[in-house]
């Protein structure tokens, strides 16, 4: 069983506000015992297991013995890959582990004095002696927890650019690095690294890493996705001049012209409400696959008869929530990339069903709003997103 590890333990002797202050998005730290007794929540064996399900991200990268240097298979994999992989210089990695095992999506709970809406995923990598994927760069902030063995992490904090990658590689690799400073981690180690900072890390013997990833969206990503949602939405206008006069210069772009067109791109985000509605639920968008709806659908009053019954209902591991109150005291509930507007009453005690993968019925009953929370939460349940035997 893990030990979980006190706030002072997992910054080393700083509170979380100090170590946001002064090293979040700043500076490398180093965390010696920063989880102490930590234990893996899956061995290497169970790693390559959830590999070959069909339905994981699973990433092999070879340094030598494949096709071309550094080459990445992506799985599922076949269980009998394994035995012909050579004994060093290759890595197994795997994301979103906190979907499929309840003790990783533990871990993650730790990490939680960021907002929800920032942590993506937490990685789990295997690699023998040697094991690797090279010197490269992360556009976002990362804790590098080590669960088994021992691997040596090499970091520099000069500036790279898009060149300084070697060309031709399935993955950005750094064709020249020099590391200023170097640590072996050993389980219950800890290495956070803001982004941008040029790292490499290199097995000692056979180890297992975590990697609690970050989100940071970019510009370009946001507006792809608002423009893919608001034309399949059926929302887009094109440009109308029904009052056009002649022009001296056929091939001049006037001032009245473009000021047209820069008003049709901002027309569609001038609605800040519709904008927040849809970034609540972009930023709860998980990958396939969705947890399955429920068939046939509970009715309010079965539900309750049946919560009656119980203490506990379990959030899906694959559910993402977040909720939003504006200045009104009326809300929204975002739920796997879907909104769902909520009364006052709801809104004001929502994180009762939010905050937790684990939700206390008794306290739900007693809440001010238990009825319009239930209601919330039997929409939630008919989604497949909470179930009474856990997940």
């Amino acid at each position: 069983m893990n030990t979980y590890p006190q706030p002072r333990t997992l910054f080393g002797g700083l509170t979380i506000a100090e170590f946001l202050h002064d090293y979040w998005q700043k500076k490398p730290l180093l965390i010696r015992n920063a989880w102490p007794g930590f234990e893996a929540p899956v061995t290497p064996d169970e790693l390559a297991g959830l590999a070959c399900d069909d339905d994981v991200h699973a990433r092999l990268v070879l340094e030598r013995n494949g096709e071309r240097p550094w080459e990445v298979r992506n799985g599922p994999f076949a269980e009998t890959m394994f035995a012909t992989l050579p004994p060093t210089h290759w890595t197994l990695l795997v994301q979103n582990v906190e979907r499929l095992v309840p003790e990783a999506a533990d871990v993650l709970d730790h990490f939680r004095f960021i907002p929800d809406w920032r942590i993506d995923d937490l990685m789990i990598s295997y690699a023998p002696p040697q094991g690797g994927i090279g010197a490269h760069l992360d556009e976002y902030d990362v804790f590098l927890l080590q669960g088994l063995g021992r691997r040596r992490w090499e970091i520099s904090m000069a500036g790279y650019s898009m060149d300084d990658f070697t060309p031709g590689l399935d993955m950005n690799i750094l064709k020249e690095f020099t590391p200023e400073q170097s640590w072996v981690l050993e389980p219950g180690d800890m290495l956070y690294l803001p982004p941008g900072i040029a790292h490499r890390g290199t097995a000692e013997d056979d180890c297992l890493t975590l990697s609690i990833g970050f989100r940071a969206p970019s510009r370009f990503d946001l507006l792809g996705n608002f423009t893919d949602d608001f034309l399949l939405s059926g929302q887009d206008r094109r440009l109308t001049d029904p009052n056009a006069a002649p022009v001296h210069h056929s091939s001049e772009l006037s001032s009245q012209h473009l000021r047209h067109l820069r008003e049709l791109l901002r027309e569609a985000m001038t609605d800040d409400d519709k904008l927040d509605e849809w970034l609540g639920a972009e930023l709860t968008r998980v990958t396939e696959p969705l947890p399955e709806p429920r068939d046939p659908i509970w009715d309010l009053a079965g539900f309750w008869q049946a919560c009656d019954q119980r203490n506990v209902i379990y959030r899906n591991l694959d559910c993402r929530l977040l909720f939003h109150r504006d200045a009104n005291g009326h809300g929204w509930l975002f739920a796997n990339g879907t909104s769902l507007r909520l009364s006052p009453g709801a809104a004001a005690e929502i994180h009762l069903l939010t905050e937790a993968r684990e939700v206390d019925l008794q306290t739900l009953r007693e809440a001010d709003n238990a009825e319009a929370l239930f209601a919330v939460l039997l929409d939630l349940f008919n989604r497949g997103l909470f179930d009474f035997d856990g997940f």
